[in-house]
C-alpha cells in the first residue's frame, strides 16, 4: 500500500510535477453542481471537458447502464455480430442526422472518431481511383484529439511538438482560421488533387471558443465541393445541443460528408463517439454485392452499455426540452459575461454563438491562477487555448447560476489583479 494514494496516477495533459500536488478529486455531482473529497461543493462552469450537457447524477442514465449490464454487458459488432443497443441507438442517430440516409460507425469517443473519419476519408479515394487525394486539411486553432491522426490535423502547434516529426501521420495541412480568400489560396497551393478531406469545428472549442465568420462554414464547405472534397464537420463538442441544435451543422445550414460526435450522446455517463456518414461516402460499402471494406473496427465500438446510456440521455434531452433550453441560456450568458470585456485582465469575451463562451486574458495574466481564485469561490473553471477561460456550463444550470458564474469570474480576476499590484 502507498501512503500517498493516488500517487500513480498521470493525469492528461498535465505537468505532473505540479498536477499531482494540486489535485482536485470530484467524488460526487449532482446537477450543475460538483462534491470534492474535501467537502466542497462547486458548480462546474465547464461541464467536465464539454461534456455534462444534462448534469450531473441522473438516476435514469443510472438505471439505463444497470438494466443492460444485467441483460449483456455488451458484444462486439465485427464482422456479422451486433448487439441491440447499438442497432436502435444507430437508427435514432441517423434519424437526427443532417443528411438523410446517413450511416453510423460507432467509436470509443470523439479522438477515435477523427481517427477513423481521417482514414475513412483517404479510403474513399482509393476505391474511387484517384489515390493521390491523402492530404487532410484543418483550420488553424482546431482542436480534433489527440490520437495519432488528432495530434497530426490539429491546429494547435504545441499539441504537435516533440515528437520528432512535423506531423506524426504525414500528409496534413492547416488553411488560416479565417477568411474564405485565405482558404480558398492555401487549397490551390496545397493543391486541390491531393486534398482528401477538409475538417472543420463548427465553432472551435478548445482553440478558445471562436465562432466563425459569416458565410465562412457555409463558404468554407462549398469550397470543398468545387474541388471534389470531403466536408467534415467535428462536432464532438457542439453535437446535442450546445449551440441550440441537436447538431451545429444545422444551424448554419451544412450537410457534410461525415459528422463526427462524442461527448454529448451520453453526456459523459459512458465513453462513446462516432461518425454519421453520409451516402456520397457510404453507399460505396453499402451497395448490394459491393466488396469494398473499410477495416477499421474498435472493441468496444458500440458497447452495449454505453449504447444503453446514449439512449436514455437522449431521452432526457427531449424530454426536458434541454436543447431549446440551451438555445435560450445562449443570449443569457451573452449577457452575464460581456460586461467582463471592460476588465484590464481581459483582452477579449467570445459568447453569443451558442451556449458556451471564452474570456481570453491577457498574455503575461496568469490563467491557472484566475482559475484556481474561481474555484477557491466555488465555480470550476478551466484555461483552454491562448490564455481564454472556458465557459459551458450543463444545460440544468438557472439563470441565476449563469449570473454567478459571470460575478465569480469577475470576482477572480479583481483578486488576481490585486495581488499582481501589491
Amino acid at each position: 500500500m502507498t501512503s500517498n494514494p493516488g500517487a500513480a496516477l498521470w493525469n492528461g495533459q498535465a505537468l505532473m510535477s505540479s498536477a499531482q500536488a494540486n489535485r482536485l478529486t470530484v467524488v460526487a455531482g449532482s446537477g450543475a453542481y460538483l462534491e470534492t473529497a474535501d467537502g466542497r461543493r462547486l458548480l462546474d462552469a465547464t461541464a467536465g471537458l464539454w461534456h455534462a450537457n444534462v448534469g450531473h447524477g441522473r438516476e435514469s442514465i443510472a438505471r439505463a447502464a444497470y438494466d443492460q449490464m444485467c441483460r449483456l454487458e455488451t458484444y462486439h459488432l465485427f464482422g456479422r455480430f451486433a448487439n441491440e443497443p447499438a442497432l436502435a441507438l444507430t437508427d435514432r442517430l441517423a434519424a437526427l442526422a443532417p443528411v438523410e440516409g446517413s450511416k453510423v460507425f460507432l467509436t470509443s469517443g470523439g479522438s477515435d472518431a477523427v481517427d477513423l473519419a481521417c482514414k475513412l476519408a483517404r479510403r474513399h479515394w482509393q476505391l474511387a481511383g484517384r489515390p493521390e487525394k491523402r492530404v487532410i486539411v484543418t483550420r488553424a486553432q482546431a482542436y480534433h484529439g489527440l490520437h495519432a491522426f488528432g495530434t497530426s490535423v490539429g491546429g494547435l502547434d504545441y499539441n504537435r511538438d516533440g515528437y520528432g516529426s512535423e506531423s506524426l501521420v504525414p500528409e496534413t495541412a492547416r488553411i488560416p482560421t479565417h477568411g474564405l480568400a485565405a482558404a480558398a489560396a492555401a487549397i490551390e497551393a496545397i493543391g486541390p488533387e491531393r486534398i482528401a478531406a477538409i475538417m472543420t469545428e463548427p465553432v472551435l472549442g478548445t482553440g478558445g471558443v471562436i465562432a466563425p465568420e459569416p458565410g465562412y462554414l457555409e463558404g468554407l464547405q462549398q469550397l470543398a465541393r468545387d474541388h471534389d472534397i470531403l466536408f467534415i464537420a467535428d462536432e464532438v463538442i457542439t453535437g446535442f445541443g450546445r449551440t441550440g441544435v441537436m447538431f451545429a451543422s444545422e444551424r448554419w445550414g451544412l450537410t457534410p460528408d461525415m459528422l463526427l460526435f462524442a461527448k454529448g450522446v451520453t453526456s459523459g455517463y459512458a465513453p462513446l463517439g462516432g461518425v454519421l456518414v453520409a451516402p456520397s461516402v457510404a453507399d460505396r460499402f453499402f451497395a448490394p454485392g459491393s466488396e469494398a471494406i473499410f477495416r477499421h473496427g474498435l472493441t468496444y465500438m458500440g458497447h452495449a452499455t454505453g449504447c444503453a446510456v446514449a439512449r436514455a440521455n437522449l431521452d432526457v434531452l427531449e424530454t426536458e426540452n434541454l436543447i431549446a433550453r440551451a438555445a435560450e441560456l445562449e443570449a443569457v450568458l451573452h449577457r452575464a459575461v460581456q460586461p467582463l470585456a471592460d476588465h484590464p485582465l481581459v483582452r477579449e469575451v467570445r459568447s453569443g454563438t451558442g451556449f458556451l463562451a471564452g474570456i481570453q486574458l491577457d498574455p503575461e495574466v496568469s490563467g491557472d491562477a484566475v482559475s484556481l481564485a474561481c474555484i477557491d469561490r466555488g465555480v470550476v473553471m478551466r484555461t483552454i487555448n491562448a490564455n481564454t477561460l472556458q465557459v459551458s456550463p450543463p444545460f440544468v444550470v438557472t439563470d441565476a447560476e449563469v449570473a454567478t458564474i459571470a460575478e465569480v469570474v469577475g470576482a477572480a480576476m479583481d483578486s488576481v489583479l490585486a495581488s499582481s499590484q501589491a
